[in-house]
């Protein structure tokens, strides 16, 4: 008895050590009509899709104002697999999700936002996807039933930064998907203040898996999307995977020296020869000097977004400071 005992005992602690672990990560930021409904989503979904896999539901708050922290509170005392993170301030867009990447304890990590605008139903395709052998599978948007006109923007804005760029940017993906754990360690290594988590995946990721989905509108509550973060979100990739701002204002600072030594030597010769019947005249210089001082203000402006992102990575300064975690 003792014997067969200690081998089922054997083949029980196997069984336990080739239970993968899935960890879903939910960033929020004042999403009090959220969590609870999130939560409830995903963990039917992995209990009920999943049931082979071992899970852990993350939060990690941006400093949240509103009820958030005190439903996570209240989530986590009641499920043990739910855990949260609270920021001691907001750390922006970009650094709470990727710390937060880095302090699950899964097999692979799901990212979604918490408003529902990123389908649940996913979830089971992605780690469909993650067994046949892919370490990175992420969702991309066909299309949306968001503002059009947003829509729209945004497909112009993706096209723009694949074509100026030096890496292959991915058109339609938010950040949703699946990472490895190898590719988790990978992201550990960089030691990047200023993580742009798209253009990381795009310049550094494994082969990848592309899921494509139909984006819903928001559950409840309002976006905390507003022109400044989108404008950041922006900027932070033009500067980051972009040559072409500076390559730019070489270029047409050198076209338009050129074209101005031009014209003055035009200018000079016209009133050299007629000088009684050339008026230079005021119009075409002061016409000349804002275009041309515009033009200045434009690149210095972009030379200043440049510096600015270098400046964030000089420092060093930590992705998150922790206030508290809850069931870790």
């Amino acid at each position: 008895m003792s014997a067969e005992r200690s081998i089922e005992e054997m083949d029980s602690k196997d069984m336990e050590q080739k239970t993968k672990k899935i960890s879903v990560l939910i960033p929020c930021y004042n999403e009090e009509l959220n969590v609870e409904p999130i939560s409830q989503a995903v963990i039917e979904c992995l209990e009920t899709e999943l049931p082979q896999y071992d899970y852990e539901l993350v939060f990690i708050d941006n400093d949240s104002s509103d009820n958030t922290r005190p439903i996570l509170r209240r989530l986590c005392a009641g499920n043990p697999k739910i855990k949260a993170i609270f920021n001691a301030k907001n750390f922006g867009q970009f650094n709470s999700p990727y710390y937060g990447m880095l302090q699950v304890t899964g097999d692979c990590v799901i990212t979604m936002v918490c408003d529902f605008q990123d389908p649940v139903e996913l979830i089971p395709q992605y780690v469909r996807e993650w067994e046949n052998g892919y370490k990175i599978v992420i969702g991309i948007k066909t299309s949306s039933q968001e503002n059009p006109v947003m829509y729209w923007l945004r497909s112009c804005y993706y096209k723009l930064i694949k074509k100026l760029s030096d890496v292959e940017q991915i058109e339609h993906f938010t950040g949703s998907g699946l990472y490895d754990r190898d590719f988790i360690e990978i992201l550990r290594g960089l030691d990047d203040p200023t993580p742009f988590l798209r253009g990381i995946v795009a310049e550094l990721g494994y082969k990848r898996k592309e899921i494509p989905y139909e984006q819903p509108q928001r559950r409840a509550g309002k976006t905390s999307n507003n022109f400044y973060r989108l404008y950041d979100a922006a900027m932070l990739s033009i500067t980051s995977y972009t040559k072409v701002g500076l390559r730019l204002a070489t270029i047409f600072g050198s076209i338009c020296s050129f074209i101005s030594i031009v014209v003055g030597f035009v200018y000079l010769v016209m009133k050299l020869l007629y000088w009684d019947r050339f008026p230079a005249g005021m119009a075409p210089m002061l016409i000349g000097m804002c275009f041309l001082g515009s033009v200045q203000i434009f690149f210095i402006g972009l030379v200043g977004e440049y510096i600015l992102t270098i400046n964030s990575r000089v420092m060093k300064r930590p992705l998150v400071v922790e206030e508290e975690r809850i069931n870790f």
